[in-house]
């Protein structure tokens, strides 16, 4: 009887291949199956082996190529098939990746896992464009919400947003006049700076600036796609941030 495979779920990191982890490299050009999310970025699937099985369970808002049970069958049956096969997801697996209902279906069938965890999107978008997320002077406590989830009107954001305090939100882009709505009504001021990264550490990135109340309107005007992350708090009006824009208009 075959031996069971290993489910290996590796952070993508927010794109570049440069900022993958040895382990996630070594992992990619090694590995014979790779089930990968739609926003892995394509520079990375290259460093799959040519003959590697390349699977795509792409989600994109309101249409799943696969349904969330659907993939951890499929990684189970992969591996119950006696091969490993990497998961391979943008950013962190455990960080908005649902990489946490994955190994625990695992888990669940007997299947070995290991996460290999990645630079996070927050983190590898805010550094690129030198966002510092915490900062002595403007933010001590960071909070990370999903933009895009059941219920969002109901969820109570109070206190997460405001002096001393950086918010990052996670898919975001078409629900950002609900989110603008939703913290002003919770006591944010409308003059709350407000950073949007799209495509954050790669090389189309864009940095955008607004207020709170402005959100909408510059996701809007400015045809924003995801990825993105939208950053609320004083520290996307640092300096160090500012500069960042500086260098993307002259160029």
């Amino acid at each position: 009887m075959a031996k069971d495979g290993t489910i290996y779920l590796v952070g993508a990191g927010p794109g570049d291949p440069d900022l993958l982890t040895l382990r996630a490299a070594r992992l990619i050009e090694a590995a014979g199956v790779i089930v990968h999310d739609g926003l892995v970025d394509p520079a990375i699937l290259r460093l799959a082996h040519p003959q590697a099985k390349l699977i795509s369970v792409a989600k994109q808002r309101s249409k799943h190529t696969l349904p969330q049970d659907e993939i951890n069958r499929l990684l189970i049956a992969i591996a119950r098939n006696g091969q490993d096969v990497v998961r391979l997801k943008g950013g962190d697996p455990f960080i908005f990746g649902r990489g946490g209902e994955e190994a625990e279906a695992a888990h669940a069938a007997g299947v070995s896992v290991e996460v290999v965890p990645g630079i996070s999107a927050a983190n590898g978008a805010a550094a690129a464009a030198q966002i510092s997320l915490t900062h002595r002077d403007a933010a001590s406590i960071v909070s990370y919400v999903a933009g895009q989830c059941k219920g969002l009107a109901e969820q109570n954001w109070a206190g997460l947003a405001g002096k001393g305090r950086t918010l990052v939100i996670y898919m975001g882009v078409k629900t950002a006049p609900q989110i603008a709505e939703k913290l002003m009504a919770d006591g944010l001021s409308p003059s709350m700076p407000v950073a949007v990264i799209e495509n954050g550490a790669r090389p189309t990135m864009r940095v955008l600036r607004s207020s709170l109340a402005g959100l909408p309107d510059l996701v809007e005007h400015e045809n924003v796609v995801s990825p993105a992350l939208i950053v609320i708090g004083e520290v996307t009006a640092r300096d160090s941030a500012l500069a960042v824009v500086a260098q993307e208009a002259v160029a």
